[in-house]
């Protein structure tokens, strides 16, 4: 028997989004200028070099965010320490809803997520570039 989901996909993004800030990526693009701001990219690395990235965005894979951002973890960044504005984005905008309220919930703040993602941000100008993995050494 499958399965029975009562609460999809769907109903988690939009509640995300009923209770997070969401930038367009015009706006994005404008606040990632500011020193205060810190923009995550939540995507997998091979993402990452499929697509490009943002330029000085902080990459955190979604699976090791919560990890991440508490302080007692052992895995604790200290980037999510710092009193800035973190904005998420995946590719779409949708992961990205749901990394911002996590981290909202934790008492990260203030937050966002780009609307529409990487994806949004590059087809309204803003900045790219591609990236090359490290060679491992030997």
């Amino acid at each position: 028997m499958p399965q029975t989901i009562h609460r999809g996909i769907k109903s988690l993004i939009d509640e995300a989004n009923a209770q997070i800030g969401t930038l367009s990526a015009a706006d994005a693009i404008k606040a990632s200028q500011s020193d205060d701001v810190v923009i995550v990219d939540i995507r997998d690395p091979r993402e990452i070099e499929r697509e490009g990235r943002i330029p000085g965005a902080f990459s955190c894979t979604r699976g090791m965010l919560e990890f991440w951002i508490d302080p007692l973890s052992p895995y604790a960044k200290p980037i999510f320490q710092q009193e800035k504005k973190f904005i998420f984005h995946c590719a779409g905008g949708l992961r990205s809803a749901l990394a911002a309220k996590t981290a909202q919930d934790m008492g990260l703040k203030p937050v966002a997520h780009i609307a529409g993602g990487f994806a949004a941000w590059r087809d309204a100008g803003g900045p790219t570039e591609s990236f090359e993995p490290k060679k491992p050494k030997g």
